[in-house]
């Protein structure tokens, strides 16, 4: 299977613009094919759209943005694309006959999968080019931003096929789960599907409206799925001796009649209970407001997950290691690169919503975040990484010296570089400047002094001879650089 640059868009709406806009923040050129010319316009704003939540998602270095393109040729879109994914509508007779055109233009070696939420891979390959190419991918809502992807092959579809999938999607960023038999809903859905009964019996018989139902999951077992599932939580709830004893304690509940598994009749009324109480949910906003909130609460939950390495925060923490990883051998510095010959830009953000005080402006607290992600990155593209660290090595921050000089307001695009000062066997002197992205205007300074330790005996320690070498030619590099004004200054009052 080919390396994938450009991933080819086989019906647009909801799904494809999600996959569009994941894709490209990430680097891969995008060929979006739909027979209605309209949906070029649609597409395009579901990117822009989505693109402030991927932009706060994570700071690690991400590669140029991939170029978004349009066409209504189906098979022109196929012989130009290294993967195509499939989001038209759920109708098997129309799928089947889309892929087998599409199978017939793609080359042999393009995988092509679908996004169906239940359909079953076997049916869908049956008239296919080459159906051992082919793999359902099924994603969630929004696509850009939940990790989950389901890989399930069909009766045709190769090993390397779902191992290729697997490579890819975990490349944009995603958790590539590999549903070892194909069943009707794949995993997820059926799960969903269960709940989704229940709550319509439950509306349907007047025993709760929407709201209560929904309250029901995002004060409880909501906020524990984020990082575990039904099955660990059970394993908690059995104490020290796990699910053994929450099954024997608990089993005989299963024989009662909580649960209806056939989902009631979709009755005028039972439709009519359900808008309205989904309505009065809404209270008054829009679906894009209610889209922004649930993409802010999404990157926020993913960045907490992180630092506990678990669920979501894990898939998220395996990106930016691989972007970090890319990042750095992009930046060789044993053989200094002429485009390094300048201070290294290391980080491009915008001044969050929540980083702002009450003047109006981003807050002192973040400054030192934002210049902290730039020595972050500078580690990791110079070899100090997890690796690193596990050997009882890290550098230390023991000074600093910030200059405030002009305001960063909320939503402000802005950047940092960092320029190397000085360098000895245990110490590392750098500069770092925020600047606004819309006209390089400087906004802080910051001067700093770190110490190489050595973690284990609590001391400061030589820097090992791999990581002194990469700084060493940066130090070289950066002598060159007119010194900035803002470095070795006092503080500024008067001396009494």
């Amino acid at each position: 299977m080919r390396e994938v640059k450009t991933l080819g868009l086989l019906g647009t709406g909801v799904i494809g613009g999600g996959w569009a806009a994941r894709a490209l923040h990430f680097g891969i050129d995008v060929i979006a094919a739909d027979v209605k010319p309209e949906m070029q316009e649609w597409i395009r704003g579901a990117v822009a759209n989505a693109e402030p939540a991927l932009a706060r998602l994570t700071f690690a270095p991400l590669p140029p943005k991939g170029k978004l393109t349009f066409t209504t040729d189906l098979d022109a879109m196929a012989a130009q694309a290294d993967f195509i994914q499939e989001n038209i509508p759920e109708q098997l007779p129309l799928k089947q006959r889309i892929l087998a055109q599409v199978s017939r233009h793609a080359p042999a070696d393009v995988i092509i999968a679908s996004s169906t939420s239940g359909l079953m891979p076997t049916d869908l390959q049956r008239d296919m080019v080459a159906p051992e190419r082919f793999c359902v991918a099924h994603p969630f809502n929004p696509v850009y931003l939940l990790p989950l992807v389901e890989i399930v092959g069909g009766e045709k579809t190769s090993a390397a096929t779902i191992e290729a999938s697997k490579r890819f999607f975990t490349y944009i960023g995603m958790h590539a789960l590999h549903v070892r038999r194909e069943v009707p809903g794949h995993l997820t859905d059926r799960l969903q599907e269960a709940l989704w009964r229940e709550i319509l019996h439950m509306v349907n018989d007047g025993v709760a409206t929407t709201g209560e139902l929904d309250d029901s999951i995002i004060y409880g077992p909501g906020l524990r799925w984020a990082a575990m599932g039904t099955n660990l939580i059970y394993h908690l709830a059995g104490g020290e001796s796990g699910m053994r004893h929450m099954l024997a304690q608990f089993g005989p509940c299963l024989k009662w009649p909580w649960t209806k598994l056939e989902a009631p009749e979709l009755s005028e009324q039972l439709i009519d209970r359900m808008v309205e109480g989904t309505q009065a949910q809404a209270a008054g906003r829009s679906i894009r407001e209610i889209e922004r909130l649930r993409d802010d609460y999404l990157v926020a939950i993913q960045q907490v997950l992180r630092n506990f390495n678990i669920g979501a925060g894990a898939t998220l923490k395996n990106l930016e290691t691989r972007l970090y990883t890319d990042a750095s051998l992009e930046h060789t510095y044993d053989g200094v690169k002429p485009e390094l010959d300048g201070p290294l830009r290391l980080v491009s953000t915008e001044v969050r919503p929540e980083w702002i005080d009450y003047n109006g402006h981003m807050t002192d607290s973040r400054y030192m975040q934002v210049f902290g992600d730039a020595m972050d990155a500078m580690y990791r593209r110079i070899g100090v990484d997890e690796d690193y660290r596990a050997s009882g090595h890290m550098f230390y921050t023991v000074e600093s010296h910030i200059s405030y000089l002009t305001e960063a307001r909320v939503n402000e695009p802005i950047y940092v570089t960092t320029q190397m000062l000085g360098l000895d066997q245990k110490r590392l002197h750098v500069f770092h400047r925020l600047l606004r992205e819309r006209d390089n205007e400087l906004v802080a300074a910051c001067e700093q002094m770190h110490l190489h330790v050595d973690t284990h005996a609590h001391k400061a320690a030589l820097i090992r001879p791999e990581v002194f070498s990469k700084l060493e030619a940066l130090r070289a590099t950066h002598a060159a650089l007119p010194a900035p004004n803002q470095a070795g200054r006092h503080i500024g009052m008067p001396a009494h």
